[in-house]
């Protein structure tokens, strides 16, 4: 399976993605489109929008989606089998308030999407 995930560096809806990756032990390119703009426009160019995360699983492209949807479209595809494992991170949800501060506090310049 060939996965390709664009997601931003510091993400409740990426971290929950990446936690479903690695739930499943599954191998992915994890493409930064905060940083590489690159990256970015090739996500706006096969998506046609600009919201994240967005995760390309053998050619097909899920849109603006959560981790929690990811694992839905995986299993009901039969790409993995169920797992009553937890994921290290919150599959469904933005990043709290709390962690919105903390990464202003650490990074007071403004994201720009290119």
């Amino acid at each position: 399976m060939k996965i390709k995930a664009y997601l931003k560096p510091q993400c409740g809806w990426s971290m929950g993605v990446r936690a479903i990756m690695d739930k499943y032990s599954l191998e992915y390119e994890d493409l930064d489109i905060i940083n590489k703009q690159n990256l970015f426009a090739e996500m706006v160019e096969k998506t046609g929008q600009t919201n994240q995360p967005c995760v390309e699983v053998d050619g097909v492209m899920l849109t603006d989606v959560s981790g929690e949807e990811v694992e839905n479209y995986l299993i009901s595809n039969k790409l993995v089998e169920s797992s009553e494992q937890k994921p290290e991170a919150p599959i469904d949800s933005a990043c709290s308030d709390e962690e919105h501060r903390r990464m202003a506090e650490e990074n007071p310049s403004p994201v720009r999407f290119f």
